[in-house]
């Protein structure tokens, strides 16, 4: 993207020029009026100028054209709320697959043993003492987010960020891993929305399949694997003549 087009697209979200001063038809998904052409097309630029589009997708994916009906402070709103739910998603990931695998363990918040199987039913399965500082936490989290990035909800600021707040930049970075560099620093981000992309997915499946087959996440690979390797023996017996491994009934249904 040229200097030209970058201060361009900078002017529109930091001024508010182009978002506020269109001419307006319509509604858009958010129910406010929908922008006119000139704010679409800086919407769409403004857009593909963001960290997170990749590959196979080199231009902006938007299979459901909401980019086509949104003004560059929709953009960054849903920017926002992407990156959050991403890095939500891969700590849930993460807390699904080492809350299983810890469950046995006492030091786990698991002193008495009631905390067990499929992560989905941990939920029901802590008691007092863990979840009200957890909520504590949680709620002073997104209240420091709140006042970091989203403007005092009055007129037309109300449900919008602040103009000077970049969506995700909470000024978080204990180790010192942000990047200086423009290009790498686009490039992290863009890894880190893969990441919770990918995440977002997982963590749905996760929860799919545990309802369904109501097996822990590793319990279903290994099972799977299993069964894979049992077939794969059989193929081999058949062709050499030796009797069939019979398949457990528990793999059976998988």
């Amino acid at each position: 993207m040229s200097a030209l087009r970058a201060a361009s697209m900078k002017g529109a979200v930091r001024g508010g020029s182009i978002v506020t001063r269109a001419s307006t038809k319509g509604k858009t998904v958010g129910g406010k009026a929908a922008p006119s052409n000139a704010t679409t097309l800086a919407s769409v630029e403004y857009l593909k100028s963001l960290p997170g589009v990749t590959a196979p997708f080199e231009d902006v994916f938007d299979p459901a054209g909401l980019a086509k009906t949104a003004s560059i402070q929709d953009v960054r709103r849903w920017r926002e709320s992407e990156i959050t739910h991403g890095r939500v998603a891969m700590l849930a990931a993460l807390g699904f697959i080492v809350g299983e695998q810890l469950a046995d363990f006492p030091l786990f918040f698991n002193f008495d043993g009631r905390v067990s199987g499929p992560a989905i039913f941990h939920f029901q399965q802590i008691g007092q003492g863990f979840w009200e500082p957890l909520l504590i936490a949680i709620g002073v989290a997104e209240s420091y987010r709140v006042a970091v990035g989203w403007a005092t909800p009055t007129g037309a600021a109300f449900n919008t960020l602040k103009d000077d707040y970049e969506p995700g930049d909470l000024g978080f970075d204990p180790l010192g891993l942000k990047p200086t560099e423009p290009e790498a620093l686009k490039e992290m981000q863009t890894k880190e929305l893969n990441n919770g992309r990918l995440a977002m997915i997982a963590i749905a499946a996760f929860v799919a399949q545990e309802l369904v087959e109501n097996t822990e996440i590793f319990e279903h690979l290994f099972l799977r694997f299993e069964k894979e390797v049992i077939l794969e023996l059989d193929d081999l017996e058949v062709d050499l003549g030796l009797p069939v491994t019979p398949l457990p009934d528990a793999l059976k249904a998988i």
